[in-house]
């Protein structure tokens, strides 16, 4: 892995098309959210297989938890798709039979010269693609569980979101002045549009 992937480093924003062909940038994916991204052997390897399944498994808490996912793998367009079915995957995969990421983040999987895929790694990522941790799963114990997940998301949440706690000082004083811009959802309305048992 290039020396500059790292905790606190930039991730790169690539763009390559998902499974339905539309070219996706991981940023546009992103938007102001933390993101779970796998890279991916892909639809061949039975390890890929057992990890999706149990993200795909989880993917209703991390939907309600305003967290976005993506998987990049280096199958092609219809093994992708392929891959994204068997697994009941409901995020974007997108397609980078080119090897563009493998060969830019310098993660080559050199010990399976018949498939040629990426090394595989789990990324978590703050807004803006700043790496919170990465996991390398070459062998599987290496790959992240989802409680793993889940305490690297609460210190990202927590880091990211100024409403992570309702009692901090000043957020009650903010929404009864009817300042909605430190709470997450609310501060995309407009005081006119907000409910009448809202408003201070």
């Amino acid at each position: 892995m290039r020396s500059d992937i790292a905790p606190g480093g930039t991730f790169p924003d690539y763009e390559l098309p998902d499974h339905e062909n539309v070219p996706r940038k991981l940023s546009d994916i992103q938007g102001i959210d933390p993101l779970i991204l796998t890279l991916a052997r892909g639809n061949y390897c039975p390890k890929e297989h057992q990890q999706h399944l149990d993200l795909a498994a989880n993917y209703s808490k991390i939907a309600v938890a305003y967290t976005q996912m993506a998987t990049i793998s280096t199958d092609t367009h219809h093994s992708s798709q392929e891959f994204r079915a068997s697994t009941g995957a409901q995020w974007p995969f997108l397609s980078d039979p080119e090897r563009t990421v493998q060969k830019d983040l310098d993660i080559q999987e050199y010990t399976d010269p018949e498939h040629d895929p990426m090394i595989p790694h789990t990324l978590v990522l703050k807004p803006g693609l700043v790496i919170h941790s990465i996991y390398n799963g070459y062998w599987f114990w290496g790959r992240p569980s989802f409680v793993d997940l889940w305490h690297d998301l609460r210190d990202v949440t927590r880091e990211i979101r100024p409403d992570w706690d309702l009692s901090k000082p000043g957020l009650r004083e903010a929404w009864d002045a009817g300042d909605y811009s430190p709470f997450h959802g609310w501060n995309k309305r407009s005081p006119k549009a907000m409910p009448t048992s809202y408003k201070a």
